[in-house]
C-alpha cells in the first residue's frame, strides 16, 4: 500500500519549505510519531514508515536525527498488523543501528524505550526461532537500569510481564528449570509491587492471573504452599473478572483456580502474611481434598459455562470433560471412605 494523498502532500511541503535538512526531517518524525502512536487504521502505519523514510534521507549526515528516525521506524514496524518474521527482523535492524549511536548520544529514557521495544522484537522473532531469548532479556534488564520502579512505575511492570513471558518460554537444561521458573514468579511479583487493583484493575487481574499460573508450574521443596499462593492470586484476579464485562478471562481464570485446588489437600496451615519468602511453621497438611474437588468441579462447571456462552466451544469441552474426570474421582474417594 503507498502512503495516503494527505501524508504525500504534508512531506512534499515540509520538503519544498526550504528549512535546512535536518529541521524538516525532525518535523517528519514529530508527525510520524504522532500517527504511529495511537494508530486509527493500518494505514496510519503505512503513513509512518513512508514519512520515517524521508526522514532518514534528510537525517543521512546527522547520526542522532537519523537514529531517533530509525527507532520510530522500528517502533511503527513492531505495530504493523499481521507481523510476521520478515517485518520483525526489520525493526530489529532498525533498532540494533539507532542503539549503537543513542546509547552514545541519546537521552536515558529515549534509549531505555528503544531497549524496551528492542526487547519485544527480539521475543517475538524468537518465537520464530529467529533470535534468542537471553537477548530479549538482556534489552529488558538494560531499559530496567532507567526505568526504575519509583520513577517510571508503568515502564517498570510492564517489563517485568515481558521479562516474566520470556522466562516461562525459555528451554534451559533440566538441572536450571527451577531457577527459570522462579525468575517467571519473581518478575510478575516486581510487577505487582507498582500495578494496584485501584489504580489499573486490568493489568492488576492479568498479572495477578499470570502470577497463579507461574506458581502453579513452578517445582519447589514447597509445592503446596505454591498451590496455596496461586489459588489467593487467582482470587485476587477474580475481583476483576467477571462473566458480564470480561467473560472469557473470567472462565480461564476460574478453570486455573480449579487446576490448583484439585491438587490441593482440603486442611493447610495458613501462610504467612508479609513478603513473598515468609515460610508457614511446618505443620503437614491433612490427607485428602474432596472439598477441594468439590469445589474444583464447580468451578469448571461454570467456567465451561461460560465458555460455552463465548463460543468457545473447544476450551467448555476441555474444561467439562476435566469436571467429569473430578466427578469420577471424587465418587471413587467416597465409595473407600
Amino acid at each position: 500500500m503507498n502512503a495516503s494523498e494527505h501524508v504525500q502532500a504534508t512531506v512534499a511541503q515540509i520538503r519544498a519549505s526550504g528549512r535546512p535538512d535536518i529541521e524538516q526531517a525532525e518535523s517528519l518524525v514529530e508527525v510520524a510519531f504522532d500517527l504511529q502512536k495511537k494508530p486509527k487504521s493500518p494505514q496510519d502505519l503505512i503513513d509512518a514508515l513512508f514519512l520515517y523514510d524521508h526522514a532518514l534521507e534528510l537525517s543521512a549526515a546527522t547520526p542522532l536525527a537519523r537514529a531517533r528516525a530509525l527507532a520510530g521506524r522500528g517502533g511503527a514496524l513492531r505495530r504493523m498488523p499481521g507481523l510476521g518474521a520478515d517485518e520483525l527482523a526489520q525493526a530489529k535492524e532498525c533498532f540494533q543501528e539507532a542503539l549503537t549511536v543513542l546509547r552514545e548520544a541519546g537521552e536515558a529514557e529515549e534509549v531505555a524505550e528503544v531497549e524496551m521495544s528492542y526487547g519485544l522484537v527480539l521475543q517475538a522473532l524468537a518465537n520464530f526461532g529467529k533470535a534468542p531469548l537471553e537477548q530479549a532479556i538482556q534489552a529488558y534488564h538494560r531499559a530496567l537500569g532507567t526505568f526504575t520502579k519509583d520513577r517510571y512505575p508503568r515502564e517498570f511492570a510492564t517489563i517485568h510481564n515481558n521479562l516474566a513471558t520470556a522466562y516461562l518460554s525459555m528451554q534451559l537444561a533440566p538441572e536450571r528449570e527451577v531457577i527459570r521458573e522462579a525468575l517467571a514468579v519473581q518478575s510478575f511479583q516486581e510487577a505487582l509491587k507498582v500495578v494496584t487493583l485501584e489504580e489499573d484493575p486490568t493489568e492488576y487481574a492479568m498479572l495477578q492471573n499470570n502470577l497463579g499460573n507461574a506458581l502453579q508450574a513452578m517445582r519447589s521443596s514447597h509445592p503446596l504452599e505454591n498451590l496455596q499462593r496461586a489459588v489467593e492470586a487467582y482470587d485476587e484476579a477474580l475481583k476483576v473478572r467477571t462473566a458480564y464485562d470480561t467473560p472469557v478471562e473470567y472462565a480461564n481464570t476460574l478453570a486455573n483456580k480449579a487446576n490448583a485446588l484439585m491438587n490441593l489437600p482440603d486442611l493447610m496451615p495458613a501462610l504467612e502474611q508479609g513478603n513473598g519468602d515468609a515460610r508457614p511453621p511446618p505443620v503437614a497438611p491433612a490427607p485428602g481434598n474432596p472439598q477441594n474437588l468439590l469445589e474444583a468441579i464447580k468451578l469448571l462447571n461454570e467456567s465451561a459455562e461460560v465458555f460455552d456462552k463465548s463460543g468457545v466451544t473447544d476450551r467448555a469441552q476441555i474444561v467439562r470433560e476435566l469436571a467429569a474426570s473430578l466427578s469420577a474421582e471424587l465418587r471413587q474417594m467416597e465409595g473407600q471412605a
